[in-house]
């Protein structure tokens, strides 16, 4: 590896200028790719994609994974849907999202505990949540959709501004959580090496636990945000992201191995993973099509992780 790769490779912008390579290279070929409504398509599309994402870097920078967060997302939006629907005011409203967060922090709670107590691996424990709260958000619902939400609900999700707002407020958040906190220096420490953190003094088990219900609040969060914006509590919802959530992390900077991530290149590898989305489908490619150029672009995630630490 010549030096001026190696160091675009470790730079924390790499996949940003990836993503810009990748615009300038599509709009000449894709119809409508850079309208100024294109633009805000992928710009709404980015922000629940980009906190779910942002949960999940906190639980990879422990050298964990967080399967279960798109029941989080399902489970949350059909309990929220239930108890809004044709019910005006911003009460139930406000009752309903506090009921959607509370089911993140317990689903992600359910998680640390499980993996820290019972010295489970994050794959399996999070996998079987994954397929229980999935099933049981069908079961709730019997497989049907929620609709007739009401405004005070929906428009959270439906105008930019609270998309925005919500957005911030948790990408603020994790990031001072991750580099102003002794959270955060625990989180890193736990990533590098769970042995000499216990030795140093870290609290493994509240950190682990921690950082799988911020996991899980994130994805409640954006469970909030696209209830919104579909209208509709749906307990399949969610259930195609987990790929693009895990791709955005990885491809963004946050290791496989633990130890690494950042909120800001997460931003980086969402907005890449939601402009090869976008275009791809511009580009009319048929659904297995698109999950073929995903999984390519998840592999390449995956081996630029690997040089990343070969090189760091």
């Amino acid at each position: 590896m010549t030096s001026i790769w190696r160091r675009a490779v470790l730079s924390e912008y790499f996949i940003l200028y990836l993503s810009v390579a990748w615009f300038a290279a599509l709009t000449p070929i894709t119809p409508g790719f850079a309208t100024a409504e294109n633009l805000g398509n992928i710009f709404s599309s980015m922000l629940p994609l980009l906190v779910v994402a942002i949960g999940q870097t906190v639980v990879l920078i422990t050298g964990g994974i967080d399967l279960s967060v798109t029941s989080t997302i399902a489970l949350a939006s059909t309990v929220g849907a239930l108890l809004t629907t044709r019910k005006e005011g911003a009460g139930p409203a406000l009752a309903a999202i506090a009921v959607m967060l509370g089911i993140g922090i317990a689903i992600g709670a359910v998680n640390g505990l499980a993996i820290h107590s019972l010295r489970m691996p994050p794959f399996i424990v999070t996998l079987a949540t994954m397929m229980f709260f999935s099933g049981f958000a069908i079961w709730l619902t019997a497989s049907r959709n929620i609709h007739e939400l009401p405004q005070a609900f929906t428009r959270i999700g439906r105008g930019l501004d609270g998309g925005i707002a919500l957005t911030l407020i948790v990408a603020v958040a994790v990031h001072v959580i991750l580099t102003r906190s002794i959270l955060g220096r625990w989180l890193y420490a736990i990533g590098r090496n769970v042995r000499t953190a216990l030795v140093s003094g870290v609290l493994v088990s509240r950190t682990t636990i921690a950082a799988y219900t911020i996991s899980g609040v994130c994805a409640a969060v954006a469970s909030i945000l696209y209830t919104g914006r579909l209208e509709t509590g749906s307990p399949v919802l969610g259930q195609r992201i987990l790929l693009d959530v895990i791709g955005a992390t990885v491809i963004g900077g946050a290791s496989l191995f633990g130890g690494r991530g950042k909120v800001l290149w997460t931003v980086f590898g969402v907005l890449f993973m939601t402009l090869v989305d976008n275009s791809l489908n511009l580009l009319g490619l048929s659904n297995f099509a698109v999950l073929m150029a995903k999984g390519f672009v998840i592999l390449g995630a995956a081996l630029l992780d690997t040089a990343r630490r070969r090189y760091v």
